[in-house]
């Protein structure tokens, strides 16, 4: 039997096996927080699942535990007809800058979404005012929407665009200035 990181080949079949818990999913777990673990992304950082009506809660409990900056947010499209994910990636940043720590603890939350209707997710504005031009740029390209944001309109296409430009159905209009004309 040969394994792999991801999978245990035995000589009938693969067999997946579930990543490990990474200490921010155990974390969550002994505070009692729903997630579900992913596999860790291509450096190493931990990945977590969580439902878009508990990202503000678990978030907020995050960022109580020292993850105190987002330094990325946004969205991916996992292809035609598939989910839409939009992504919070938060490092533990007064540890390092503080000197309690030589490395930074990060992790991202992923909120997968349907395409279907009007995709949604609660802000987390409140929580990181970073967040402010990148749900915007999230909500610009992908179309998902974030439930409270103070400022809710385009940021890179102008008010009047219809569709969504980075989704993976898209169809590009022929030329911009048709698309005003109607």
């Amino acid at each position: 039997m040969s394994t792999t990181p991801d999978k245990q080949v035995t000589d009938d079949a693969p067999v997946a096996v579930a990543p490990e818990p990474g200490p921010v999913s155990q974390w969550l777990s002994q505070q009692g927080f729903e997630h579900e673990l992913l596999e860790p992304d291509h450096v190493g950082v931990e990945q977590i699942a969580v439902e878009a009506l508990f990202l503000p809660v678990i978030a907020a409990a995050l960022k109580s535990h020292g993850f105190d900056y987002l330094q990325c947010q946004g969205g991916y499209d996992e292809g035609p007809g598939e989910r839409l994910v939009c992504f919070y990636h938060l490092l533990a940043m007064a540890e390092v800058t503080e000197g309690g720590a030589d490395q930074v603890r990060e992790v991202r939350l992923k909120v997968f979404l349907s395409r279907d209707g009007q995709p949604s997710v609660p802000s987390l504005y409140g929580l990181f005012r970073g967040a402010d031009w990148q749900e915007r740029e999230t909500f610009d390209m992908f179309g998902i929407q974030f439930e409270g944001h103070p400022h809710p309109k385009r940021l890179l296409m102008p008010e009047d665009w219809t569709g969504w430009p980075l989704r993976k159905d898209y169809v590009q209009p022929d030329f911009y200035e048709m698309q005003d004309a109607y």
